[in-house]
């Protein structure tokens, strides 16, 4: 997991095929703009989530992995916390599903404030919680980057 801010993005462009881009598109001040839903940037290689929605409380988030995807989640506006474990320290609920790309899980981990121009990456072994209320439930834009590692 790795959580910084936009302006020191190119320290992370190396992590392997795709990041370079994502980062760029980031940069682009798309995210700001393109329509919410998801928009193809490389195919089923690359392609971002562009949302906007009213953060949770904690009691009704939930840890998820990807075994496909890296996450680079971007917080363009608004606040909010993400939470964060090792894949091995979390308790599988509902098993992998690969159409969604997505198992949940179970368990304590850390929390972690991801204010507009901040970025984490969640890799495959990284259990996050996104969309966490950073105080009072409020509006977030946010663009997930999805990007292939596996497969």
């Amino acid at each position: 997991m790795i959580i910084d801010t936009l302006d020191n993005a190119g320290f992370y462009e190396n992590l392997g095929p795709g990041f370079a881009q994502a980062f760029a598109y980031l940069r682009s001040g798309r995210p700001a703009t393109d329509p919410v839903g998801s928009h193809a940037l490389d195919g089923d290689n690359l392609f971002v989530n562009v949302e906007a929605y009213t953060s949770k409380p904690i009691d009704q988030g939930r840890f998820e992995a990807h075994r496909t995807y890296a996450d680079v989640q971007y917080v363009v506006t608004g606040s909010e916390r993400m939470g964060y474990a090792p894949l091995d320290e979390v308790t599988e609920a509902q098993a992998y599903d690969p159409e969604t790309d997505a198992a949940f899980f179970t368990g304590g981990g850390v929390m972690l404030q991801v204010p507009a121009g901040t970025f984490a990456v969640f890799m495959p072994q990284d259990a996050h919680m996104p969309c966490i209320a950073d105080g009072d439930p409020a509006r977030v834009r946010k663009v997930v980057v999805k990007v292939r590692v596996n497969g």
